[in-house]
């Protein structure tokens, strides 16, 4: 323990968001970014939250300003969550529930049951279907009011076509722009819809637009950790649930990335030791 920690003890079961070096046994961490790990919880299960939930918690709370229906006048506010299956999906759709938020979720048809299980009012097929047209379909030509995107390239055009006015478009990731674990620049800089994301469209549409990366908040430890208290105070009222698909051992740590990329999972994949 560092100087001046009074409230953690030797051997307290934590949870911790670590900037790099979380693939290991042992990791020193600001205390702002460490949280007791509450009674029966798992250490699989706590591992699941810090960059699944704080990255979900970011976009939807503290920067997509969800809000309940109470503060609507009883209108639910829509939700568009790309990948709903995987670790930030879950995430997004605990907490749009907490919201009493409507939420439209893009996922493969094997994996729809679990996204409804998760709280989603609308489980649509990404792959083959025409999701753009089905989620306006589904709202009566309205959209909605906040995407999350983890896709990037001309994907992010397809989400900004489904806000509706004052709605927003969260951006956390650029998948669709990776081979082989590699990020291709040139590829990321033709396929950004530069037009539809330029100061006039916005203005002229009435529409916002917001790039996300946790770990780029380094500097706001004492801020990300008041949003971790409250995720896990959510976790102690049963109101947020996150699921581990599956553990991986320390040794296979390249087996659970080419999991991942193949898109197998439902939830969060986690390393063990």
């Amino acid at each position: 323990l560092g100087d001046g920690v009074t409230d953690f003890v030797e051997g307290d079961p934590v949870i911790a968001l670590t900037r790099f070096g979380g693939y290991s046994s042992m990791i020193a961490a600001p205390k702002p970014a460490v949280f007791k790990r509450p009674e029966g919880m798992s250490a699989e299960v706590g591992a699941a939250i810090p960059v699944n939930y704080l990255t979900a918690f970011q976009m939807m709370v503290v920067m997509g300003s969800v809000r309940h229906a109470q503060e609507l006048g009883g209108r639910r506010m829509r939700l568009l969550v790309h990948g709903a299956s995987g670790g930030v999906g879950t995430a997004a759709g605990d907490l749009g529930q907490i919201y009493g938020a409507e939420l439209f979720g893009t996922a493969s048809p094997s994996k729809h049951d679990y996204v409804r299980e998760r709280g989603y009012d609308h489980a649509i097929d990404y792959r083959t279907g025409d999701w753009v047209a089905e989620v306006l379909a589904l709202t009566d030509g309205q959209g909605v009011d906040l995407v999350l995107d983890p896709i990037g390239g001309n994907h992010w055009a397809k989400s900004f076509e489904v806000l509706s006015p004052t709605g927003r478009l969260a951006l956390y990731g650029i998948s669709s722009v990776t081979g082989g674990g590699k990020l291709d620049l040139a590829k990321m800089a033709l396929s950004i819809p530069w037009r539809r994301f330029s100061p006039l469209s916005l203005i002229n549409r009435n529409l916002g637009v917001l790039g996300v990366n946790l770990g780029h908040l380094w500097g706001m430890a004492d801020e990300i950790g008041r949003w971790g208290r409250k995720l896990i105070s959510y976790y102690e009222q049963d109101k947020i649930r996150p699921h581990v698909d599956k553990a991986f051992p320390f040794d296979r740590a390249a087996e659970a990335h080419a999991y991942i990329e193949a898109r197998k999972n439902v939830g969060k994949v986690v390393l063990v030791p």
